[in-house]
């Protein structure tokens, strides 16, 4: 088992292009570390950061990298990227 990754988006959430970049470089290093699972923090909010988290992982570039995406069952605040 090579572990569990996890960034919280506390800190950049006002910022759309630091979301962005953090969701790439989280999902590129998972995948070059061999990771099971990253876990990705939006928070719970509006939901609003959370839309924008899975759509970015809905692009293709990214798509290709992991197996699935879940909402995590027990926190609704937490995205579960199983690879």
């Amino acid at each position: 088992m090579a572990g569990t990754l996890t960034v919280d988006l506390h800190p950049v959430f006002r910022s759309d292009r630091d979301i962005d970049k953090a969701i790439r470089s989280a999902v590129f290093r998972a995948a070059a570390q061999k990771a099971d699972l990253l876990e990705i923090i939006p928070g719970k909010g509006s939901g609003t950061l959370k839309r924008r988290v899975l759509a970015k992982l809905a692009q293709p570039s990214l798509k290709k990298l992991y197996r699935r995406v879940e909402a995590d069952p027990g926190n609704e605040g937490r995205i579960l990227v199983h690879f």
